[in-house]
Formats: structure tokens, sequence, C-alpha cells
């Protein structure tokens, strides 16, 4: 009886995993270029108290033997990153990647991130940065007589200046990919981090050797489905107060056998 509290406890802390999960997918619902997490789950050791094969009698073996389960736990959370919709913004510095591929931010410290949220801005001295002022890599400068700016579905910026018909292109976007996106080290800000799961970044022009292509004006809303996560929620939850039962039940079992009189 004490197996199936200690098995039922594994289950109710699985399953609040499982809701913080869910609840940080739900409050990313609206987060630019968010990809949701999901988390696995696998069976922890089995008791073996009778092996499969054993002779159970002089005509034949145990085809099954006995074995019981000793819970559950966490096996891995991992984002997934399937295309999230395009929302017009009408700005031209918001850019979208349909297909794959990453922003490449140049962090404060000179270490490399990677991002989907194309929300991007220009500094003081023109140069194309994230919204907390991360710098895109390789670097886009902005001229200040610029008078309209047009990205290229392969990441060429130009811009039309005072007493020209003709634009001047002033900048490459490039964008990386990974064998392994999953891979990734989620740091938060939108940036995600190479690790060597993911494996090293691949670099390239897009639209080319299978990246993504580039849509200025719009931006990659969330994958969440709140439909999809209500519904997770709502199953973890039933999940959450069976394995509650179940310690509720040993206890009033171990309660009766504990209170029997000769």
């Amino acid at each position: 009886m004490i197996r199936s509290l200690f098995t039922a406890a594994t289950g109710m802390i699985a399953q609040q995993m499982n809701l913080d999960v869910i609840a940080n997918n739900l409050a990313n619902v609206n987060t630019v270029g968010f990809k949701k997490s999901k988390a696995d789950f696998q069976d922890l050791m089995y008791q073996i108290i009778e092996e499969p094969g054993t002779a159970a009698n002089q005509q034949g073996t145990s085809p099954t033997g006995i074995q019981v389960g000793l819970g559950v736990r966490p096996a891995a959370v991992g984002k997934i990153h399937s295309q999230g919709d395009f929302e017009s913004s009408g700005n031209p510095f918001d850019i979208a990647i349909e297909g794959d591929g990453f922003f490449q931010i140049t962090l404060p410290n000179g270490d490399l991130a990677y991002t989907r949220a194309g929300a991007f801005k220009i500094d003081e001295n023109g140069i194309m940065v994230s919204s907390d002022g991360f710098q895109l890599t390789p670097a886009v400068t902005i001229p200040a007589d610029a008078i309209g700016v047009t990205v290229a579905t392969d990441g060429t910026v130009s811009v039309r200046q005072p007493g020209s018909t003709a634009q001047a292109q002033v900048g490459q976007i490039q964008l990386a990919r990974f064998q392994n996106p999953a891979g990734l080290r989620a740091v938060g800000r939108n940036l995600l981090e190479e690790t060597e799961a993911s494996g090293a970044a691949t670099l390239g022009t897009a639209g080319e050797n299978g990246l993504g292509t580039l849509a200025q004006g719009f931006l990659e809303s969330s994958n969440v489905s709140v439909v999809e996560e209500i519904v997770s929620m709502v199953t973890g939850q039933r999940a959450y107060e069976a394995n509650s039962k179940v310690i509720q039940t040993a206890d009033q079992i171990l309660t009766a056998a504990i209170n029997v009189k000769r």
C-alpha cells in the first residue's frame, strides 16, 4: 500500500510541471515569435515480482510475469517550432520569417543569440536593433536622410535618399538555421542560444538552402493555440485529481488496516 502512495505522488508532481508548461504557453499567447513548449513524460523503473517466462507449473510458463510500475517522471520539455500566423503591422522595420531560420542578435557581452521575433527598431545611430536594443547581426545601418526603407524577401535592405530615384543597398539580413532547433536554450526576451544539442548555426541568405523568406511589414505571432492549451489543462487537472484520489484511497485503506481489532 505504501508503494501506491509514492507512485501517485510522482503523478501529481508530473502534472504540476505539465501545468507549469501550459501556463507559460498561455502567458505568451501574444508574444511575437514565441514557440510553444510541450512536456513529455516517461514511466519510472518497475518492481519485478515475477519475471515473464518463469515456470508457472509443469505445463507452462508465466506469459507476463508480475511487473509493478513505480510512477512517472518528466523526460523532456521541448519547444515546437511550427510556423505562427502573420500579422500585418505596416511598420517597415517589422520583419517576419516565412519558413525555417532565425535572426542573429549580438548581446552586450558579444555572444550571439537567435530569435524569431522580428520587431526591430533603429537606435540613435540608425542601426537596426531588437526591442531590448540588441544589435541585429550582420549590422544594418539606415541613413538619417532615408526616405523609405525596403527589405526584400532575400533580406536585402535598400533605402531611397533625397535627390535620387534609385534605391541604394545598405545591408543584408542573414538567417541562421540549426539541425535541431528544439535543442536551443531559451534565455528569455524572445532569445535562444546555441547548445551542443542544437548543433552549430548554419548561416545563409533568406530563400536559399532551405532557409525561409522575409516579409516586411509583418510579425510572426505565437504558435500557441488557446483551445489546445485549455484542453491540455483540463486533462492535466483531471489526472492530478485522479492521482490525489489514489493517495486518499490508499490512506483510507491504511487507516482501516491500522484500526483492525481482533
